[in-house]
């Protein structure tokens, strides 16, 4: 987000208020010898990468989904904020991170003219696009049994509409945008410059634009989730539908931490706008202001703060939906060319804890008398079901298992003496 201020700020010869970008404001700490003028680059590109990597893998679970039949408006939805978030990161940050590097603009008029319009554009599609999700996650929480049926078509419209507002609301940032001479000399800056006949207009939309932008969606959407939520503590007899209300409970607990993030580190870069329109208005009117500048490091951090949100973003999806995490495991296994682990066996007899006191096979009639009036027989037919059951897995798996091999050949053998007999009741007189 550009920062405006008065006409004082820059040295440029054309008539009209010019409010030059925010990248003037931290310029101190990033000229030559700056401290931060090797640190911040490096921070921006480390942000990217992650970022990138983080919205890739989001984007991949959400197409595997649709891939397998689970189309859905919330899933649609989410894929929007992760394509804004890569965008931000893929687009707009390196473009960021080369001005800081020079402590300017290098990069000439016409990404100067596009690229802080890009970067509103994509965080005011993220607000709207939380604002409808908020809306169509209370409407499923509403009622979670009701299938809806949606089609790719009304996908795209609905996407086509958030963005076409969200290009839209920002045309000023492009309108206004321009390339401005430094005072003292070196690059040039990326500001903003208004004509006079188009300074009341400026003045309403300074007030209008986070209004519209920040304020009104997040709050409408804390309103849904939080209506949402309360719909989901109500409990329910059935535990079909307990399921399903644990389910949208943690689906409006990871919506509700992406609109909490969204709002805390988007604030202090809105702070600072308020307080920029502040400053140019009392300058424009001939009174000089308390503070006319911020510290640099203040408008660096809220920046860095608000290319942060990109990270955060599919990391809270990541992280909180559980829908993910199983997605996140199956893409690395594909990824990686692993195979399904094939599932643990159930505890049997076959396990080292049952063979401890192993119980012998039921024997074929004509072979000595009935093992249930047996004495000293502790768990009868099922011992001997369970025996044969680990000789059918044996068998299947291709494994002999070697006590239960000797437990056999010892009896059958009769080999065994009489203080190691395993059945001394076979052996006794009746």
């Amino acid at each position: 987000m550009d920062k405006w201020s008065g006409s004082n700020a820059t040295a440029g010869n054309s008539s009209g208020d010019k409010w030059p970008s925010n990248e003037r404001g931290s310029r101190q700490l990033l000229e030559p010898g700056g401290e931060l003028r090797v640190l911040v680059p490096a921070l921006l590109g480390v942000l990217c990468v992650l970022g990138v990597a983080c919205n890739l893998t989001a984007v991949g679970i959400l197409f595997s989904s649709a891939h397998r039949g689970k189309l859905s408006l919330i899933n649609s939805l989410i894929f929007n904020l992760m394509l804004a978030d890569g965008l931000v990161l893929g687009l707009a940050v390196p473009f960021r991170a080369a001005s800081y590097s020079k402590a300017g603009w290098p990069l000439g008029w016409a990404l100067c003219k596009t690229s802080d319009w890009f970067l509103q554009s994509c965080m005011a599609a993220k607000s709207f696009t939380l604002a409808v999700l908020a809306n169509a996650c209370y409407r499923y929480v509403s009622n979670p049994t009701k299938q809806v049926s949606i089609r790719l078509g009304s996908i795209l419209v609905v996407f086509l509409l958030l963005w076409l507002c969200a290009c839209s609301v920002t045309v000023p940032h492009w309108l206004f945008a321009t390339l401005q001479r430094a005072v003292g000399g070196g690059l040039p800056l990326c500001a903003q410059l208004v004509p006079p006949e188009a300074r009341d207009f400026m003045a309403v939309y300074a007030t209008a634009y986070p209004l519209g932008v920040y304020c009104a969606p997040l709050s409408v959407a804390l309103v849904f989730f939080c209506r949402a939520y309360r719909r989901c503590q109500q409990r329910s007899s059935k535990t079909q539908n307990m399921r399903t209300q644990i389910r949208s409970k943690k689906l409006t607990l990871m919506l509700f931490g992406l609109t909490v993030a969204m709002a805390v580190l988007w604030l202090p870069q809105w702070l600072l706008w308020v307080w920029e329109r502040h400053v140019a208005e009392r300058e424009l009117e001939g009174a000089q202001p308390v503070v006319s500048s911020l510290p640099p490091l203040l408008v660096l951090s809220a920046q860095l703060l608000t290319f942060s949100l990109s990270l955060v973003s599919p990391l809270i999806v990541l992280s909180l939906s559980e829908e993910f995490r199983e997605g996140y495991r199956g893409l690395w296994r594909r990824l990686t060319l692993r195979k399904q682990p094939p599932p643990k066996p159930k505890p049997g007899p076959h396990t080292p804890t049952s063979l401890q006191s192993p119980c012998p096979r039921p024997e074929t009639s004509g072979q000595g008398p009935s093992r249930e009036a047996q004495p000293g027989r502790g768990g009868g037919g099922g011992g001997g079901g369970g025996e044969m059951d680990a000789d059918r897995l044996s068998l299947k798996d291709g494994l002999v298992l070697p006590d239960v091999e000797q437990f056999w050949h010892e009896r059958e053998s009769g080999s065994h003496t009489e203080g190691n007999d395993p059945v001394p009741w076979e052996h006794q007189n009746t």
